[in-house]
């Protein structure tokens, strides 16, 4: 019950956040424009944990590459983001990103066409990493690969397609990816009110998250997944296909993981490479840990309590962040295995 007041508490925090933010700035309510922007990032955050705590708190699959699924995301909505820039760029091209004129293109690539259409690159952003998510998993999971090794294949996969969109022949920007993005459905990015749309959008994506993955965990696939993750050949023995319900799980986390990427985008302003970087992934997973394995609130807690952390010490001590993160991961491990959601769980008893 107290874990519920805390929830409640946390999430009519946020919905109001907001309102306060049009309080006038002298207001000892008034929540600013950073802050709206901050929380917005830790709410996708949330729902990229939360995709990751599905596959790995439930069904055993630790994956080290859910930031490339969130960065792919990211990519189709900045896509779409490009399009729209039009003859509003640097270089007034009507129908070419500004960075395509400045590399000498002549012509929209194929697989640029369609993305000026809203729906259509929202669809393409739980497509691709959906699409990508089934590839790995049936090739990995048909051949019963497990384990660390499942985990450095997804991790290779993050690294190559890093490495894949630093090309500037790619067709997405080189290490320089897209920015200077203008507008969203109408809305001009640069105004309280799109930043308050997006927050919600976020906000609604984190809420309907969480209940699709709490009705996946407490149903007969959500057994079995547990099963999986605790003994995969005495379910194997017992007649399931392991394969369609790994490669289920895991699909349906790579859709989320898309869909956390295609709301950070509008809203930090600027996608690139280095968010396919290994150590995003392995960071999100952390998270996870951090909160608590395999219970869906704790990975929302712990992307949120993190990422606080995280913002507060790369400002006044940046260069101690990576072994504060270490750190809080070793002693987590060692401390509270349960993760903070644990500490919930001591008090109640």
């Amino acid at each position: 019950m107290t874990l519920r007041f805390v929830l409640l508490g946390a999430l009519l925090v946020l919905a109001v956040m907001p309102a306060l933010n049009r309080l006038p700035a002298d207001s000892a309510l008034h929540v600013s424009d950073f802050l709206i922007s901050i929380t917005g990032k830790w709410i996708t955050y949330a729902i990229l944990a939360l995709a990751i705590d599905l596959a790995w708190g439930y069904a055993g699959i630790l994956s080290l590459g859910h930031g490339a699924f969130f960065t792919l995301g990211g990519y189709a909505i900045g896509m779409h983001l490009m399009r729209l820039i039009g003859t509003r760029g640097v270089y007034g091209h009507p129908t070419l990103p500004d960075f395509m004129v400045f590399l000498g293109y002549k012509e929209l690539p194929w697989y640029w066409l369609g993305f000026d259409s809203f729906p259509y690159a929202l669809f393409m952003a739980m497509a691709v990493p959906g699409l990508l998510a089934l590839v790995v998993g049936y090739l990995a999971f048909r051949s019963r690969i497990t384990g660390v090794y499942l985990s450095i294949i997804t991790q290779a996969m993050t690294y190559a397609l890093m490495l894949a969109f630093f090309r500037n022949d790619m067709g997405f920007g080189g290490n320089n990816g897209f920015t200077d993005f203008k507008e969203l459905l109408g809305m001009s990015l640069n105004t309280a009110n799109a930043r308050a749309v997006l927050f919600y959008a976020s906000l609604v994506l984190l809420v309907v998250a969480f209940f699709l993955c709490t009705r996946v965990a407490q149903s007969k696939l959500g057994r079995v997944l547990v099963a999986i993750r605790d003994a995969e050949s005495r379910v194997r023995f017992l007649g399931y296909d392991v394969t369609q319900h790994k490669l289920f799980v895991f699909v349906l986390s790579a859709v989320l993981a898309g869909l956390a990427g295609a709301l950070y985008v509008p809203q930090v302003g600027i996608i690139n490479p280095g968010e396919f970087s290994p150590g995003n992934s392995i960071e999100a997973v952390i998270w996870v840990a951090v909160g608590g394995r395999g219970t869906l609130v704790g990975a929302v807690l712990g992307a949120f309590s993190v990422n606080a952390l995280k913002t507060w010490l790369t400002t006044v001590a940046p260069d101690l962040w990576l072994f504060a993160l270490g750190g809080l991961f070793v002693a987590v491990t060692l401390f509270l295995p349960r993760g903070l959601i644990g500490l919930f769980s001591k008090a109640k008893s």
